[in-house]
């Protein structure tokens, strides 16, 4: 009997490391043969979203049809996707990312099963016929009447972390294609994450680079990458380390710098940022870059789904919230985000809804949410790359606290299996309907 699984899902952290290993999973259990298991994959809005989430669900061989986010509450509201397609009388609906409830509505109209993977709360107990967790913490207050229905089958992150390690294989050594000559294992690698969003890449770019180009002043054997997201491209992460575009390169005392790109040959030619005092920051734009990222002995990154990633691959970073100008910080969810955003007067709103969130800050980077402590240090207000690059430059001399961070990182995220194990529960619920 054929079966559709509906994935619902929404943002690039969510497509690129809950849908990826999902869908691969699902194939691998449930088989390839179209006729049989189809696989759908639905986006919702986020104010995180590049616009790109849709092509990167296409992008993966497992996945048979995917609606971007812009047709997301039609569907919602009265169940037509936007290519009108059929359904099968028989299928679960799979939560990996947005809000929950949206799979109650969604699967109650096609009378589907209801699958959540939940990382850290689990909502909507008696509508949901399963929920997997990362840990079971994450079912702690729950009525037993719902017990159930929860599974630990631990943390997706490392599903994605290890998918492409097998991807990748073992000949390949990211380190030996940073630069034109040949780095032997054991180099002194920082990665340096600044977002994806103009919001945060208008502040975060110039800061970050003067705080490289500070530490290699003094270390010059240090080398730097960023990691650059998918949904970017190389010349508008540039703009933003041009003095001539954005007025926080001078705002940092940064001397500016310019995309290099190589002409096509060796995998040395790889572009890089140039800036004014020689410095050159690598660009990596093989995506995901968990391989890279897991050879840096520390990152430097702003807040946001970054520091989930690195916290997954135990990675010790610097999370980074400078505040030159309130009115620059506009990546905030929900209310706020379309307050912040609005035409004319979203100017005053983002600087009163920063100035409120600085008064009440708590811990901002998701390793340190999910301690309940401050397991990696967070730099809030006016942050100039010398106090920032003092900062890393005691880490470097003092390798034993990058140590005693990558242990504590280790410690707080969930067992790996967890995609294996969703697919199981997917399986099951489709036994169900039998």
């Amino acid at each position: 009997m054929s079966a559709d699984i509906l994935i619902l899902s929404n943002g690039p952290g969510e497509v690129t490391t809950w849908v990826r290993p999902v869908v691969r999973q699902l194939r691998q259990q449930l088989g390839n043969d179209r006729n049989q298991i189809r696989i759908s994959v639905v986006l919702s809005p986020c104010p995180n979203s590049s616009g790109k989430e849709a092509d990167i669900a296409r992008s993966y061989p497992e996945v048979d049809r995917v609606q971007a986010a812009e047709h997301f509450w039609q569907f919602l509201l009265w169940g037509k996707t936007f290519e009108n397609w059929d359904w099968r009388d028989r299928g679960v609906v799979v939560f990996l990312g947005g809000d929950q409830f949206f799979s109650v509505v969604i699967g109650k109209r096609l009378r589907y099963r209801t699958v959540v993977y939940a990382e850290w709360d689990a909502r909507w107990h008696s509508m949901i016929d399963r929920f997997g967790i990362m840990k079971p913490a994450v079912a702690e207050g729950i009525p037993q009447k719902f017990a159930h229905k929860f599974s630990v089958v631990g943390d997706l992150m490392q599903e994605a972390q290890g998918l492409e390690a097998e991807e990748v294989g073992e000949a390949s050594t990211p380190l030996s294609l940073l630069c034109s000559t040949n780095l032997q294992s054991g180099i002194e690698l920082i990665g340096v994450l600044p977002g994806s969003k103009p919001s945060k890449l208008m502040q975060g770019v110039p800061l970050t680079l003067a705080i490289a180009e500070y530490v290699h002043a003094k270390r010059p054997e240090t080398k730097f990458v960023i990691p650059v997201a998918p949904t970017l491209d190389l010349e508008t992460l540039a703009s933003f380390a041009d003095s001539q575009k954005n007025s926080f390169v001078q705002t940092f005392g940064f001397s500016g710098a310019s995309l290099i790109v190589s002409k096509l040959g060796t995998h040395s030619e790889r572009p890089f940022l140039k800036t004014g005092t020689g410095l050159c920051v690598q660009l990596w734009t093989q995506t995901p870059a968990y391989d890279l990222l897991s050879q840096c002995c520390l990152c430097l990154t702003t807040v946001g789904a970054n520091t989930a990633e690195l916290g997954a691959l135990a990675v010790p970073m610097i999370v980074l919230l400078p505040t030159q100008q309130l009115d620059a910080m506009r990546s905030w969810d929900g209310l706020p985000a379309l307050l912040a955003n609005l035409p004319l007067v979203g100017s005053g709103f983002a600087k009163l809804i920063n100035w409120l969130f600085l008064q009440r800050k708590g811990l901002l980077a998701w390793p340190n949410i999910w301690a309940k402590e401050e397991v990696v240090p967070e730099l809030v207000g006016k942050l100039q790359a010398q106090e920032v690059g003092e900062m890393v430059l005691d880490f470097l001399d003092h390798p034993e606290k990058l140590d005693q961070i990558r242990a504590k990182l280790q410690s707080i995220r969930g067992e790996s299996g967890a995609a294996q194990k969703l697919a199981t529960l997917v399986e099951e619920e489709l036994g169900k309907q039998e």
